[in-house]
């Protein structure tokens, strides 16, 4: 069996995350899911993996640009898998440990400097722990966990590889 030369791989992985991002849009119009604040950062993450991909696959660089690659998809996955899963752990926190409620993420960016917004959502609130859809008993962030984790690997070993 042949293994597809890195620009179809680098296709597919952008396709995977246009997928995602299908769906997280899907989840909101149609089934009426709200994001919270640290779902809106992981949609951040997952747009901009497929944005390396995309660009990944249209440049198809030499060696040391297929490095830069990999090393930009492993930052954007990394970043998705950490937000994605801070957010799992704040879904299983015991209910008395769950923070209150707080504004939403416009709110907060209009009114509060960045650091102080940034840590306020990163701090969680009680809409973030709230788990409004399942599939397989995961929620939706556990998901963005497993499949970042696999997108990411696939899109870092692609970019690695010689051939």
């Amino acid at each position: 069996m042949t293994i597809p030369g890195r620009r179809p791989l680098n296709v597919i992985g952008f396709l995977s995350c246009a997928g995602m991002m299908g769906f997280a849009l899907y989840a909101e119009h149609i089934l009426l899911l709200m994001p919270c604040p640290l779902c809106v950062f992981q949609r951040v993450a997952v747009i901009s993996l497929g944005l390396i991909f995309l660009v990944a696959a249209l440049h198809n660089p030499p060696a040391w640009g297929r490095n830069v690659y990999a090393a930009l998809v492993f930052t954007a996955a990394g970043a998705g898998v950490g937000v994605a899963g801070w957010h799992v752990w704040i879904q299983n926190l015991p209910a008395d440990k769950v923070p209150s409620c707080g504004p939403g993420l416009n709110y907060m960016l209009d009114a509060f400097p960045l650091a102080d917004a940034l840590k306020m959502v990163f701090t969680g609130s009680g809409e973030c722990a709230d788990i409004a859809w399942q599939f397989l008993g995961l929620s939706m962030p556990a998901w963005v966990v497993i499949s970042l984790c696999v997108i990411g690997t696939c899109g870092i070993w692609n970019n690695w590889r010689e051939t």
